[in-house]
């Protein structure tokens, strides 16, 4: 029966130091969200505004530009997949890769070559061990990207993008990227959406009534889309990168407190156990001292 209580008693020490460290990486996560959630919110509105003056350009000129007009014979794409570099944040890399796994069936149903580009250790694991073809990867920097990370991404995009890719078996027709948009501490959901070529959609801008503006380019339209362009794919990704990242912190915190919670009910029970087994240990030796108590006594009295 001592050997039982010594078993709970080490499983109750174990329990007692995971729950330490969860209650640690939640605690971490919950004090990361905030400026996490903070970035999202002065990001944002620099990327809508730089889509907007993408989509004016392209809207109101009659400049044929290879950012804007799609392929009439596509050939390849290049598949952003944005993961977490560390682990234990529930299933939030796994519904990235996921949703990379359905927009690539998609892209093959076409008739296109997927080339992946990854951001984080959980998607590179993933296509490493599977033995898949990595074009691009990103490591390091998942939970706190910053501008810089960003445009080292956005270029090689880029890069691929304007190969002929009739030609270059480097070079992509179409870019999409995959990440999980922060709704609220209990939502984040995985997205996939298409950067280039350009496809406007502002369905929650009211359209236009009356006379749209007049614009004028200087020098010309074909100019300031190759300006625009490559600042608008920066900006979208890092926008991407840190939606991403408050997700993390965010899963990781739901992740961590219910780890936290499920150690507080099994030390609960195992303590439980314990002390039923620390009981039956003591009625046990108040019945072997009883018992030998009364053979002490039926010894004396037959001595006599």
């Amino acid at each position: 029966m001592g050997a039982q209580l010594r078993v709970y008693r080490r499983r109750m020490r174990s329990v007692k130091a995971t729950k330490k460290i969860t209650k640690a990486m939640e605690l971490i996560s919950a004090s990361r969200i905030v400026k996490a959630q903070q970035r999202v919110a002065a990001s944002t509105p620099y990327a809508n505004e730089l889509t907007r003056a993408v989509s004016a350009v392209a809207t109101f000129s009659s400049t044929v530009h290879p950012l804007t007009t799609p392929s009439e014979n596509p050939k390849r794409a290049a598949v952003l997949i944005i993961t977490a570099d560390r682990g234990m944040a529930g299933a939030y890399s796994n519904n990235a890769i996921k949703e990379g796994e359905q927009l690539a069936a998609l892209l093959k149903e076409r008739g296109l070559a997927v080339k992946s580009y990854l951001v984080g250790r959980k998607a590179v694991g993933y296509y490493r061990f599977r033995n898949r073809e990595i074009s691009g990867q990103w490591t390091g920097f998942s939970d706190n990207p910053t501008y810089e990370d960003a445009r080292e991404v956005a270029d090689a995009l880029i890069a691929a993008f304007v190969l002929d890719a009739q030609t270059d078996v480097s070079g992509v027709d179409e870019i999409h990227v995959i990440y999980t948009e922060f709704k609220s501490m209990l939502t984040q959901n995985a997205m996939a959406k298409r950067m280039l070529p350009l496809e406007v959609v502002e369905s929650e801008t009211p359209a236009p009534v009356g006379l749209l503006p007049m614009y004028e380019f200087e020098p010309n339209a074909g100019v300031v889309l190759d300006a625009l362009l490559p600042r608008y794919i920066q900006a979208r990704v890092f926008n991407a990168m840190l939606q991403s990242a408050a997700s993390e912190h965010a899963a990781r915190r739901r992740a961590m407190k219910s780890a936290t919670d499920n150690a507080d009910d099994l030390i609960k029970s195992l303590t439980r156990l314990a002390n039923a087994a620390r009981q039956a240990e003591i009625t046990q030796e108040i019945s072997e001292i009883v018992g030998g108590a009364d053979a002490l006594a039926s010894a004396s009295s037959g001595s006599e």
